[in-house]
């Protein structure tokens, strides 16, 4: 029996990428039974552009935030299936589909979700692919069953909001690793290359660094918890790409301090380190864009690991500061 599929869009000033969006979605193999786009209190031309589409727009002109939106999708839709997209995404055609037959083929599946396709959305220059690319290989990498659901773009069967209930209101990140510690204990969570988008990342060096050091913020804090729970989270990095990131950047300052040649031997040491624990994702760019491309590659991903590190620190001071009344704040960050 075919199911009903409606999908739910949250979006706040998408007017950059929302048509594009709803045209992969309404391009799909398996058409949806209603598509649901929540206007998020956007101040740009994001509603003008839904109504372009035969699609359901909600919104009051109030940013309440990613769970909330998706929340008014999940109370105004009727399919029996959910499929939430961000809006920032254009889904390949079979994606709806394929998750579907993967919710069909396993009952006690709760999350079907996919990976971001290794080409931008937009093409807008070498930081976006670095972050494309990236992002594209520890997904793929971690495909199969998982413990951590992300909702850029995933398929949830209703009766898991029904038993569960919805997103943490109170969240405006990691609302997707909160509600997977709901998820996985009574659901299997499967990551699969079969439902992927493309995808418009920060294409600007200076905000990627700032969103991976606030993200990182809350890493010592995401791994405690995940360790607390007995469960091993989808990776960005590897522990090795940043334990080695770590002994490059902390021997550069005393290389400069002490002066001459031998001193760098440390730091060309931890470069190499750090280039063989990221052997397989820097072959995967020189395979994508070319040897020197990957070279560019390697430096941003060093310099995305010194937000990293910067970020975990200041985190890990943090959570030392407001223990025992930490709550529970989990996000995408380097290491989960």
């Amino acid at each position: 029996m075919t199911q009903t599929v409606s999908v739910v869009i949250p979006a706040h000033n998408s007017a950059r990428t929302l048509d594009a969006c709803l045209r992969s979605v309404y391009a799909q193999t398996h058409p949806p039974h209603e598509v649901i786009v929540v206007d998020d209190g956007s101040t740009d031309a994001t509603a003008e552009i839904a109504r372009r589409h035969p699609c359901t727009l909600l919104g009051d002109g109030v940013n309440r935030g990613v769970s909330a939106a998706r929340n008014a999708g999940i109370a105004a839709a009727t399919g029996e299936v959910l499929f939430f997209l961000d809006s920032d995404e254009a889904l390949t055609p079979d994606s709806v589909a394929n998750a579907l037959e993967l919710l069909r083929a396993d009952p006690g599946c709760g999350c079907v979700h996919g990976v971001i396709a290794p080409e931008p959305l937009y093409d807008d220059g070498p930081v976006e692919w670095y972050k494309t690319l990236h992002a594209h290989w520890w997904r793929a990498r971690g495909a199969g069953v998982v413990e951590t659901a992300f909702f850029a773009q995933a398929a949830v069967p209703r009766e898991v909001f029904e038993r569960l209930g919805g997103f943490d209101e109170t969240l405006r990140d990691s609302e997707d690793l909160e509600f997977s510690d709901r998820l996985a204990p009574h659901y299997r969570i499967v990551l699969t290359e079969k439902v992927a988008a493309r995808h418009d990342e920060e294409h600007r060096l200076g905000p990627l660094l700032a969103e991976t050091y606030r993200r990182a913020l809350l890493l010592v804090p995401a791994l405690r918890s995940a360790r607390a729970g007995g469960r091993t989270n989808l990776t960005a990095n590897t522990p090795a790409s940043v334990l080695t990131a770590a002994l490059l950047l902390g021997s550069v300052p005393p290389a400069l301090l002490l002066g001459g040649p031998f001193p760098w031997l440390v730091p060309a040491a931890g470069l190499l380190a750090f280039c063989l624990a990221n052997a397989g994702l820097i072959r995967f760019a020189a395979r994508r864009k070319g040897p020197a491309f990957a070279a560019f590659f390697t430096g941003v991903h060093l310099t995305c690991h010194a937000a990293l590190l910067a970020g975990a620190a200041v985190g890990a001071l943090r959570s030392l500061r407001s223990r025992p009344a930490a709550g529970r704040p989990r996000e995408e960050a380097g290491v989960r």
